[in-house]
Order: C-alpha cells, then sequence, then structure tokens
C-alpha cells in the first residue's frame, strides 16, 4: 500500500490552508500584515502556541524516530527521520547561505507601535526566511498522514502542521511569508521521501518491512 490517498489528503488540506495567507503576502507589505496578525492575541493563546511551537523544534521528530525503531518498521523509520532531516538541511542552507539577510519581526519593532511579544519566550533575530519550525511541522505531520491507516485522519494532520507553523508567526518568530516557504519545503522534501520510500523501484525491498529492532528481540 503506498498511501497515495493519505499524501493527497494532506497536500490538498495544506493547499487549502496556505491559500489565504499567500493572497495575503501577495497583496499586503510584510511589516503591515505581521502587524495585522498581531493584533489578535489572548491569554490563553500565548499560553498554548508559545508551548505547542515546541513540537516542531527538531526534537519531537527525532524522538519519534528514534522509538520507530522498536515499534515500526524500515520504511517508517526512514520516513520520518529522511523527511524531517533532510527538509532541516535544505532549510538551514537557505537560511544561512541563500537569505541570510533576513531578519525576524522584532527587528522591525520601530514599524510595529504596541508589537505583541509573548512573555518568556526568547526573540531570535536573524535567519527568518524560511522557517525552521514550519520546515519541521510539515515534514513530520505528512509522515505521520502517510504512516496512518486511514486516509480520512490525513486532513488533520495538516491543520496541526499548520497551527504548529502558525504559532512562529503568532510568537513573532517569522513572518507569514517564512512560514509558507517552510510549509513547502517541508512537504516537497516529505513528497520526494514518500516517493523513493513507496514509488520508486526498490520500495518493494523486503526490509524495508522488517522490524529495525523489535520489542522482545532476544
Amino acid at each position: 500500500m503506498d498511501r497515495r490517498r493519505n499524501l493527497a489528503a494532506f497536500v490538498v488540506t495544506a493547499l487549502v490552508l496556505a491559500l489565504p495567507a499567500a493572497t495575503a503576502v501577495w497583496r499586503t507589505e510584510q511589516v503591515a500584515l505581521h502587524a495585522w496578525v498581531n493584533r489578535w492575541h489572548a491569554p490563553w493563546s500565548d499560553a498554548l502556541l508559545s508551548k505547542a511551537t515546541h513540537l516542531a523544534d527538531g526534537l519531537v521528530p527525532t524522538v519519534i524516530a528514534a522509538g520507530s525503531l522498536f515499534v515500526g518498521t524500515w520504511r517508517t523509520f526512514l520516513l520520518l527521520g529522511l523527511s524531517t532531516g533532510l527538509s532541516a538541511i535544505v532549510v538551514q542552507v537557505l537560511k544561512r547561505q541563500v537569505f541570510a539577510d533576513h531578519d525576524r519581526p522584532v527587528m522591525f519593532a520601530q514599524d510595529m507601535p504596541g508589537l505583541h511579544l509573548v512573555d518568556g519566550v526568547t526573540m531570535n533575530h536573524h535567519f527568518s526566511f524560511p522557517s525552521g519550525h514550519a520546515t519541521c511541522a510539515f515534514a513530520m505531520c505528512l509522515a505521520f498522514a502517510v504512516m496512518g491507516r486511514r486516509a480520512a485522519l490525513a486532513p488533520a494532520w495538516a491543520v496541526v502542521a499548520a497551527l504548529l507553523a502558525f504559532s512562529r508567526v503568532y510568537l513573532s518568530q517569522h513572518f507569514t511569508e517564512d512560514v509558507l516557504a517552510g510549509a513547502l519545503t517541508g512537504t516537497l522534501t516529505g513528497t520526494l521521501v514518500w516517493a523513493a520510500l513507496y514509488r520508486s523501484s526498490w520500495s518493494r525491498s523486503a526490509w524495508l518491512d522488517r522490524r529495525p529492532w523489535p520489542v522482545g528481540r532476544r
């Protein structure tokens, strides 16, 4: 089973969710759009999103991928590990080599009077584009959607990825275009890894469906 329906459901949902944000980026100046989004905040969302954002910082998929060595197959381990690992490499090259001069929203605070910052959140200042957290969120959630048995749940994973990506804008760690670029990077990388593991000539290799280290192995 190559889970094409799962992948399609995830990607279509992600595109639907990204369309309003992409339209806003196209029609609105970067700082003005961020200032508008920043107007909408509340104590409960401050608390929720400042915690939720850590789910996409790279540690979570690393731990889950390591755990899949014991309870999953080589295919599931490689899908999650390669999707998040390769996308992280791509985004760091883009962030630090190609778009190194892109600063974070806090560097434009003088243009956004009354900018709301969440207490306790350490603000980053440089290397804004693309968002590494958004990249990780979409690569990770795409992998979860593909690994799931029910395609009907794949859209929910796209919503989770979008919320994690949005947390970066909410916390003023990134501009909207940063997270859109990150979402695209994570989705494209995850799709390429899926194609290699589920659609390529060697995807039928028996070892991919073996457990690397099953629980209870002696």
